[in-house]
């Protein structure tokens, strides 16, 4: 009989490494990058709190361990971020961060066409002011 089991997008990326960098990634993006000025503005001066929960979130988000709801509980985005005013400047920034960040940590396209769409409709979520 063959093994019927189910090969989680964490998995896939190659868990728990590509989480890791991708999130490590994504942040010395968001440091750096011209593109991701406005993003980086609605963040506090050390980027290690947000990305260590952007680590445990992703990491459950993807089917690893549930790492984010453990800690944290339900993560309810949109109301943790209400306090960050986002408008299309700081999403487009966080979409750029991600994007370069998820081409330079996973290899196969396919597999960032799956994550990056979805990511794409979160981000656009969590717009909360005009301009």
């Amino acid at each position: 009989m063959e093994d019927a089991r189910t090969t989680t997008l964490y998995d896939a990326i190659g868990g728990d490494a590509a989480v890791r960098t991708l999130t490590r990634r994504f942040y010395e993006i968001m440091d750096a990058a011209p593109e991701a000025a406005a993003c980086r503005a609605v963040h506090p001066p050390s980027l290690a709190g947000s990305e260590a929960k952007l680590y445990d979130y992703l990491t459950g988000w993807l089917g690893g361990p549930p790492l984010y709801t453990d800690k944290h509980g339900h993560p309810m985005l949109r109301r943790r971020h209400f306090a960050a005013s986002t408008g299309p400047e700081e999403i487009e920034g966080w979409l750029f961060c991600f994007e370069t960040a998820l081409e330079e940590s996973v290899d196969h396209p396919e597999l960032r066409r799956i994550i990056l769409e979805p990511v794409t409709r979160l981000a656009h979520h969590m717009h909360n002011r005009e301009g």
